[in-house]
């Protein structure tokens, strides 16, 4: 049992240093491949049942918490632990709740599963730990409460966890990478819009922005794009900016690739908003 314990601490230690270097080195806070599982939400279900407890690691900050769920059917409605717990999760969080998507890891014994969450304290809590509620965590085929669906942040959010987002994202064609740059505005993510967009020099000007969502997006027949090397697509943004009504705007987003053999981006050459 002794080595057991000694062998998953000496793994779990060189995962973060592991984790740490890749993203020194590629400026990129994503996670290599060791150990972590992309498992399907009906495994994981089984996985961690009601009253289950785990360690939740958020992959940005390498920050850890643990959890206990406590609901959920469609995925898992968990709160922290302890008063500490929910303090190191506000941490995460910089000191705000937020609605935003996080890509982390969840610990079960000893094997790690990739995973997003929220940090919105919402609906009833049990717990003993200054957390107004309980908030979500998703997983590979997992889905929300409203739309029966799997929300398409938390799906990207999954896929950086286990080290697939890029791969993921240069599969997409030219309407679903304006949906994950959308995606990637809303959550604030730059992991995302670095690797789907060709400019990043004005991502602060992100952080007043609550929330963006789609109103209208033309999607091009498939014959438009499979030899195109540029498409311009019309979308319509809701921009819900802190202190001020929603604003509507109505932008063209030019999507371009090199080559057909090479993934769509979007051409940025100034601020959007």
């Amino acid at each position: 049992m002794y080595r057991k314990i000694l062998f998953m601490v000496i793994c779990y230690q060189f995962l973060v240093s592991a984790i740490s270097v890749r993203a020194a080195e590629e400026e990129i806070t994503s996670p290599i491949s060791f150990d972590i599982q992309l498992l399907n939400w009906n495994t994981i279900n089984e996985m961690i049942p009601r009253y289950s407890k785990f360690t939740i690691i958020d992959i940005e900050t390498k920050k850890q918490f643990k959890v206990q769920r406590r609901a959920g059917s469609q995925h898992a409605d968990v709160q922290p632990l302890s008063v500490k717990d929910t303090k190191i999760m506000k941490e995460i969080y910089d000191g705000k709740w937020s609605w935003r998507r996080r890509a982390i890891l969840i610990m079960v014994d000893d094997q790690l599963f990739a995973a997003s969450m929220h940090g919105m304290p919402h609906g009833a809590g049990a717990l003993n730990n200054d957390f107004p509620g309980h908030f979500c965590v998703h997983f590979l085929g997992s889905t929300t409460h409203k739309t029966e669906k799997m929300d398409f942040s938390h799906k990207l959010m999954v896929y950086k966890a286990a080290g697939h987002l890029k791969e993921y994202l240069e599969q997409m064609n030219p309407s679903e990478v304006a949906k994950a740059y959308t995606a990637g505005l809303k959550e604030k993510d730059t992991t995302i819009l670095r690797y789907i967009s060709t400019k990043q020099e004005w991502w602060t000007a992100l952080e007043p922005i609550k929330n963006i969502k789609i109103n209208r997006l033309q999607e091009p027949d498939h014959q438009q794009f499979e030899q195109a090397l540029q498409i311009d697509l019309p979308i319509d943004w809701n921009i819900y900016v802190k202190n001020e009504k929603p604003k509507s705007i109505n932008k063209e987003l030019v999507i371009i690739r090199s080559s057909p053999l090479e993934p769509w981006k979007v051409k940025v050459e100034e601020p959007l908003f």
